[in-house]
């Protein structure tokens, strides 16, 4: 795909922009009590290809922060998972890696020591020391030096990306879209810590739905993972692609609705998945361990 100058240009100052604040009314979803809590472990399904889960806006430190990452954890001891995709803004306020004790490693030890392993992205508040440099070398966010890279789990590939408003998008988007191009992935997932669409305090991107929109058509991306929105929120299949904001990890935000919203929420939370052949089975989980929404992603969206 190639991009005109002014597309580069105007992406290059879209980390954060947004469109405001939308106002509509939070829909309620209902979900079968059967469905309500994560607590009953699963009989082993030799169909799974991959379970795991998403997290992002994390790290503070406080109760928030626990709370959540208590779920993760009961989660995990009903359903076992080994990958956290953790979406940005791992270190609150300003990116300091001399917090990681108390924003990752104490908050999450119950999982590291099962050898769950994060797969981070820089969010805006962790550019702000250093750009972000000390936390790609970090080892437990699995970075390697990378602003943005790739990896495959079974018969799914991961694009992580930098949406920072610094980002390198004259090299980075060449590359993500080699990189689609070249993946014969099942299932693609592409996660950045800013939002394309969402109905939050920042709203839509339109840089980013005139770039990735298109992008992850051609190239067949199922899914697309973010923070930077304090909320949860699930979109209808946009050409293909669901988009979902997980970045209730530690604090909340109101989020209203759009007319592609297929559900929204202003809750504590983390987003569990499991992948099939055919389809992707995604579940929002609360502090309360309890399971508030629940979507499916089939091989064919579009």
């Amino acid at each position: 795909m190639k991009l005109k100058r002014r597309q580069f240009l105007s992406l290059s100052g879209l980390g954060s922009v947004g469109t405001g604040i939308i106002g509509w009314t939070l829909a309620h979803h209902n979900i079968s009590s059967d469905d309500s809590v994560a607590t009953a472990a699963k009989p082993a399904n030799k169909d799974l290809l991959l379970r795991f889960v998403s997290v992002a806006d994390t790290g503070t430190g406080a109760k928030g922060q626990y709370a959540v990452a208590e779920a993760m954890n009961f989660y995990h001891k009903q359903n076992p998972y080994n990958l956290v995709v953790l979406a940005g803004d791992n270190i609150y306020n300003n990116g300091e890696i001399e917090k990681i004790g108390s924003v990752f490693e104490r908050p999450y030890q119950p999982l590291l020591k099962k050898g769950v392993k994060f797969q981070a992205c820089l969010g805006n508040h962790d550019i702000r020391t250093a750009n972000g440099e000390l936390q790609l070398k970090y080892p437990g966010f699995n970075m390697q030096g990378k602003r943005y890279y790739t990896f495959r789990r079974n018969q799914v590939q991961f694009f992580a990306l930098d949406t920072n408003s610094n980002a390198d998008w004259k090299k980075q988007l060449p590359w993500l879209e080699q990189e689609l191009s070249r993946s014969d992935a099942h299932w693609k997932v592409v996660f950045g810590h800013h939002p394309v669409y969402a109905s939050g305090v920042y709203g839509n991107n339109p840089g980013f739905i005139k770039v990735f929109t298109p992008l992850f058509q051609k190239y067949g991306v199922q899914l697309y993972i973010n923070g930077h929105e304090h909320h949860y929120e699930r979109t209808k299949s946009i050409n293909g692609t669901t988009y979902l904001i997980t970045g209730g990890g530690a604090g909340t935000r109101p989020v209203g609705r759009s007319e592609w919203t297929e559900y929204s929420a202003s809750s504590l939370s983390f987003a569990a998945y499991e992948v099939y052949a055919d389809r992707i089975e995604i579940k929002a989980i609360g502090t309360d361990n309890r399971v508030f929404d629940q979507g499916v992603i089939p091989i064919k969206t579009a």
